[in-house]
């Protein structure tokens, strides 16, 4: 007789027979949708840690400039973006469950349209970023080299704005090799090409930003040619003119606002500890080392963040085929597969935690103080794999605002109090503001769960299904 689990069923009120042979299955599903995702997300990311480690080596002040740039231009522009488009695993997700592929180049084309205009204020703030860091306190030095670094980001935002519209399009329709052949061919692109410009050809930290910008535009004019001449797009990729009406705009916007917040406001709580951490007393050596350990724990959280997003695919591709119980299913593998991972990883980073310093500086006090702090980050990462996962199950639910309520309560009512307190009234410096952010984390991760367990997954499914083929006939109406 083959083994069984059973799970409680909140919608029904009763307990749901899952198989042995069925669990293994969706694990073999989420697996193959992960472990690409993975790759591709933290290749994606890898390209701004590559260039931060190479600008690091050029000294403290070089370190401290573009650590405060990659913080302010992220907070400011490439998250909400980042949120902005996660719209599209929401829609995309369940349209493509739902079998109505052209709803999918609808709301990827939309999301391209309504995206690229919102660059234009971004740019204009990233111009005046060094008169903003000085009002609030910063090293004049430092926010000089922040503004520059920025300034010459400009370009790499426009790309970001296509190119996660593209990654959310083909994410949906589980074509996850091309871009993981993408994001692999653009890392290999972005080390030598980041090494030339800083060292071979002297430009310095403009080397590392313009860097960026090649190897971006490189990835969007890669996934465009695929999605241009592949087959595997042909149902997909058509634009109806007449689809993109008030109706597909009011729908993309009622999921991309709360993604954006939802997702905002998580970045931003980290990106907060940040600029906290310029108020110290030794602002150079507090603002190198929290930036090493947020680079760190963010370049970790891709990981399960990836998890999440296969998560996200087959949790909206069932619910909009109608298929709560696979749903559901899929929630529990991804579960088990964001706990296994975060133990593997926190006990890997707490063995490495001598070492870890010297990947992005040579100073002695910077490498001390990061070992310091690596406990805590070891313990990060476990909150970190639950929340990311559990956060791409909202996505792909629908249930965005809800996310967006817990960040909020996590975060800025308790992570970000409790981190000052501990810092400046403590006096416990930069560990007193890691451990109020990794509190907030806890708070986060264990609302996501209570609300995931108490999700009523048919009523998910059924809702699902009205959104999209209601979009369809008011588009032909």
């Amino acid at each position: 007789m083959e083994e069984a689990l059973l799970l409680p069923d909140q919608s029904e009120r009763k307990w749901v027979v899952i198989t042995r042979r069925g669990f293994v299955e969706e694990l073999k599903k989420m697996s193959f949708l992960a472990a690409p995702m993975v790759a591709v997300t933290v290749s994606n990311y890898l390209l701004q840690v590559v260039s931060m480690m190479m600008v690091g080596h050029l000294g403290e002040l070089s370190l401290s400039g573009v650590s405060i740039a990659t913080s302010f231009t992220n907070v400011t522009g490439f998250i909400p973006l980042f949120g902005l488009a996660s719209a599209l695993e929401t829609l995309c997700g369940q349209a493509y469950g739902a079998e109505e592929y052209q709803k999918l180049g609808t709301y990827t084309y939309s999301a391209m349209i309504f995206l690229l205009p919102i660059c234009i204020p971004i740019s204009i703030l990233w111009i005046f970023m060094d008169k903003l860091l000085v009002l609030v306190g910063q090293d004049p030095q430092i926010a000089d080299v922040a503004c520059k670094y920025s300034i010459w980001l400009v370009p790499a935002l426009l790309a970001y704005a296509i190119l996660r519209s593209l990654i959310h399009y083909l994410q949906s329709q589980s074509l996850i090799l091309p871009m993981f052949l993408s994001s692999c061919a653009t890392l290999c692109f972005h080390v030598p090409t980041c090494y030339v410009l800083i060292y071979i050809v002297d430009l310095g930290n403009t080397g590392a930003a313009l860097s960026i910008v090649l190897s971006y535009w490189f990835n969007v004019i890669v996934l465009v040619l695929y999605m241009r001449y592949s087959s595997s797009c042909e149902k997909t990729r058509t634009l109806f003119v007449n689809d993109i009406n008030f109706s597909c705009v009011k729908e993309f916007f009622r999921f991309a606002l709360p993604s954006a917040v939802m997702v905002c406001l998580e970045w931003g709580s980290f990106e907060v500890l940040i600029l906290l951490s310029g108020l110290l007393p030794d602002s150079k050596l507090e603002t190198s080392v929290l930036s090493i350990c947020l680079t760190t724990t963010s370049l970790h959280y891709f990981v399960p963040f990836g998890i999440g997003a296969a998560a996200s695919t087959r949790v909206s591709n069932e619910l909009g085929a109608g298929h709560p119980e696979t749903a559901r299913l899929a929630v529990s593998v991804v579960t088990v597969l964001a706990i296994a991972e975060a133990v593997l990883v926190g006990i890997t980073l707490y063995c490495c935690r001598y070492l870890l310093g010297y990947a992005f500086s040579n100073e002695r006090d910077v490498v001390n103080y990061v070992a310091e702090l690596v406990p805590l980050l070891s313990v990060s990462v476990t909150m970190d794999s639950l929340q990311a996962v559990l956060s791409g199950v909202a996505r792909g639910s629908g249930w965005q605002h809800i996310g967006a309520y817990v960040n909020l309560g996590a975060y800025y009512l308790v992570g970000i109090p409790v981190a000052a307190v501990l810092c400046f009234v403590l006096d416990l410096r930069g560990k007193g503001l890691w451990i109020g952010i990794l509190l907030g984390s806890t708070v986060q991760a264990i609302s996501l769960a209570v609300v995931t367990s108490l999700t009523n997954w048919q009523k998910q499914a059924t809702m699902a299904r009205e959104r999209i083929f209601d979009a369809t006939s008011s588009a032909y109406n």
